[in-house]
Order: C-alpha cells, then structure tokens, then sequence
C-alpha cells in the first residue's frame, strides 16, 4: 500500500491545476453579472438556435422588421452554434459554465507559457492572477471569449520556435468563423515580423525566420476567406473599425476609465511591466514592441485590455524575473515552492471531475443565472405572450437581442446590438428617436411602427404618451408598452 504521503499528494493538484479551478470558480460567481450587463447574448443563441435547426448560416437579415432580407455577414456563426448547443443541454447555466471554461482555461494557458519561458512559479501565479482579473471588466457571454482562447494559442505558439507552421492556419480557420477579432492574430503576427526587422539591421536574425512568419501569415490569411462569405468578412471587420460614429458611440470602444476599480488590475500590469523593463528587465524585440503596441490599443479602447493581458504577461513576467533573480530572498521563496510542487502528483482526473460535478449539480440554485428583470423587460414580454402586439415594435437599443431570444419568430425588432449589421444609418435614426431630434415621428412612420416597448420614464415614453396620444397598455418599473390609436 502507498504510503499516506503519496495517497494526499496523488489527489492534490499541481499548481497550474489548482489555477485553473480557482480562476473557474471565481467567473462562475460573476455568472448572473455576464449574463446582464450585455444584450448580445439573446441574439447569439437566438440565431445559433436557427442554424441547428435549418442546418444552415443565415446569409441575409430575418431578425429586424428594419433590414428584412439584407446582406448579412454571419463573422461569429460557429460560437453562436455553441451557445444554442450549451442552452439547449444546459439553460443559461450551461452558457455560464462554458464562458467560465475558456476563461480559466486561457489564463492557466498563460501561466504555463510562463513556465516555458522559465519564470518563477510564484511570480507566474501573481501575474496570472493579475492579467486574469485585468481582463475581468470584459468578461461576457458572448462570443469575444473565444478570441481569448485563440489569443492565447497564437501568441504563445509564435513564442515557440519549434512548433510547426501548420498549427496556424489551422487556429485561424476556427477563429475566423467563431469572432471577427481574428485580426488580433495578424496584429501579433505584424509584432513579429517587425520585431525580426529591428534584429536583421542589428544582426540578429536570419532569413529563415521571416520565410516561416511569411509562410505562416500567407497561409492563415488564405484559409481567413474560408467563410461563409469569402473577402467580405475583411470587408466588414476592416470597415466597422473605421466607422468614427459607431466606434465613438460603442462603450467598450472607448478608453479606459482609471477612475473605476475594475481598470485597476490592467493599470498595476501595465506599471509592472515598465517597471521590470527600468530595473533592467529585457524583452526580445518583438516582445517590446508587441507590449507597446497593445498597451497604447488598450489605453486607446479598453476592448484590447483582455488582449493585452493575454499576450504581454509573459514577456511582463519574464523582465521581472530577470530583476528578482539578484534577490536570494525570492530565490529561496522559489526553491520551496518548486519543491512542493515536485511532490505533488495531482493530474487532470480531479479537475475533469469537478467540472463534471459542477456541470451536473451547479453550485448556484438553477435559476440563479437568469436574465435579470430589472435590467430587461422579462415581466413586460411575460404579459405580451398573452396579449401580441399587432404590427411593428420600436425597441430600447440593448433589449434587442433578449426580445429575440423571447419572441422571435413571431416579432421582429427594430434594432438589437448588431450595430455592424446595422451601420451609422438605422443607428442614427435609432438614435434620433429615443432623444426626440427634429423628424423622430417621420421615422417611426418610415418603419410603419405601431408600438414601442421602452423604458417606462425616458423622454420617448412621455413623448409618446402625451404628444401622440398613445395608448399605454403595459408597464412595470423597467418597461412600458405603448399602443399607437
């Protein structure tokens, strides 16, 4: 019989595995924030719910009474798949427990990369947490997580001169069709590529590896047009990025507001990284200018900041590393915990089988991860279940996707958070109307709108009420339906 020592050890996790499941565990409470703090989500397994069912990727619009019958450009079909699949098995449980998945699974990715790279165990724990909750301000369930994950591979295969080239094309073929985002791997790519430039002038490198990051991009940008719609994907995620109106008009565009806690994380990285490189850390060419590059993205919009996280904590911890190695102190911190770890014999059984366990018996009761009343017009679509509108619906702009998910196909919305489906012009006169610009009533006559459903104490509900006369058929603290006579 093994000796009791060996038996404990046997089922305690080594450290990466004991990352993972406190990283899981922690989204998993988060779980009924991501659900409400974004829209999108209604839309996506709304639309993935299509697909399963007619076995095909809608190429034109059948979701707005705004834009019936446009082109559309289905750039994160395959995630929208997953999310039906996972709610159909699961609930929005399921949609939780998957998002806190590929989350926890990409930052202990992140910590492993550390390892290879051969940083301190302890000082790899420390970021990782850092960059994981850096990152937390954009944790959502929506199809962005997977870009995580996609991310993550890239940078860090990139990082491994000994992997083969055809891993990429193969990355990015899933990734193209799972979150338009896919462009951040020909950004990290570029990061290269301009590293490898500043080391051939100073004599550091050889043709070889530009041949192989050449290799590696002509292919991935060849298997990018395998897609439902071919070049027009580029066409679409180039095209948004330069819309001033829709970029200046989309929150998570904007930069980060340092007056909120939740950028804070991001901040202390950011502060970590320029101080490891003034105390003497170093970083390869394209490290640096990879950490420059997506730390000025990331103070530019705050969507890059999970992608900062992602890519620079490796090269952060690895200028850091270079600095604590003068302290015998943290060497001998080092040294203990190293040992620890190579007594343990911890494998993947025991976090397959809380994931398992957890998929089965959530630990929060089944309804906890819901779409919250206060912030959607759950009790409002409740009522119109037994009491159909007839005709045309205007809608709040962030209701869009969960009147989707509640009442399509037998109402079309007005508009949803699809805003690159949508463009400047609906969105404009989406806009016009709920701030009662000059023409707002010539609008909803455009679109032949005969009720709205809106929150219950903005302008446009009075506007409506009062001015036109319409009838208010419903209301509750979050919503209110209103009757055009």
């Amino acid at each position: 019989m093994p000796p009791k020592s060996t038996l404990i050890t046997f089922f305690l996790p080594k450290l990466d595995t004991a990352l993972f499941c406190i990283l899981f565990f922690s989204i998993l409470l988060f779980g009924p924030r991501m659900l409400n703090i974004d829209g999108d989500l209604g839309r996506h397994i709304t639309i993935g719910n299509y697909i399963l069912q007619h076995l095909e990727i809608p190429l034109h619009d059948l979701f707005s009474h705004t834009m019936t019958g446009e082109l559309v450009i289905p750039h994160e079909w395959l995630a929208q798949v997953t999310f039906s699949f996972v709610n159909t098995w699961l609930g929005l449980n399921g949609v939780v427990l998957l998002t806190a998945i590929i989350i926890a699974g990409t930052f202990t990715l992140t910590y492993r990369e550390m390892l290879r790279q051969n940083v301190y165990r302890s000082l790899a724990l420390i970021l990782t947490f850092l960059a994981a909750y850096a990152s937390s301000l954009h944790w959502l369930t929506r199809p962005h997580i997977f870009t995580f994950l996609f991310t993550a591979l890239w940078a860090y295969l990139l990082e491994n001169e000994r992997r083969k080239f055809w891993v990429f094309p193969l990355i990015m073929l899933l990734w193209v069709n799972t979150h338009g985002a896919f462009i951040a791997g020909f950004v990290i790519l570029g990061g290269h590529v301009a590293g490898w430039l500043w080391d051939y002038m100073h004599k550091q490198a050889t043709w070889d590896r530009l041949k192989k990051l050449a290799l590696i991009g002509g292919l991935s940008f060849a298997v990018t047009l395998i897609n439902p719609v071919g070049w027009k994907l580029w066409d679409l995620s180039v095209g948004y990025l330069g819309n001033r109106y829709l970029v200046d008009h989309t929150v998570e565009y904007q930069s980060p507001n340092f007056h909120d806690p939740s950028t804070w994380p991001f901040l202390l990285l950011m502060v970590l990284g320029i101080l490891a490189l003034g105390l003497g850390g170093r970083m390869r060419a394209h490290q640096a200018i990879l950490f420059a590059g997506w730390g000025a993205m990331s103070l530019y919009s705050a969507r890059n900041i999970p992608l900062f996280a992602i890519v620079t904590t490796p090269y952060i911890g690895r200028a850091a590393q270079a600095v604590l190695e003068e302290s015998s102190l943290y060497q001998k911190i080092e040294n203990k915990i190293a040992r620890l770890e190579s007594g343990l014999n911890g494998s993947l059984i025991p976090p397959v089988i809380f994931i398992l366990l957890v998929a089965a018996f959530p630990p929060f009761p089944r309804a906890a991860n819901q779409f919250d009343a206060n912030i959607f017009p759950v009790k409002a679509v409740d009522w119109l279940q037994t009491h159909p509108q007839n005709g045309e619906m205007f809608n709040q702009f962030t209701w869009g996707g969960y009147l989707l998910y509640r009442m399509w196909p037998e109402k079309n919305v007005f508009i949803d958070g699809q805003t690159d489906f949508y463009g400047e012009s609906l969105t404009r006169e989406y806009s016009q109307v709920v701030n009662l610009e000059n023409g707002w009533q010539d609008t909803l006559k455009k679109y032949n709108v005969s009720w709205a459903i809106i929150p219950p104490h903005g302008p446009l509900a009075r506007a409506l009420s009062e001015e036109m006369k319409w009838n208010v058929v419903y209301q509750d603290n979050t919503a209110a339906i209103l009757h055009k006579p």
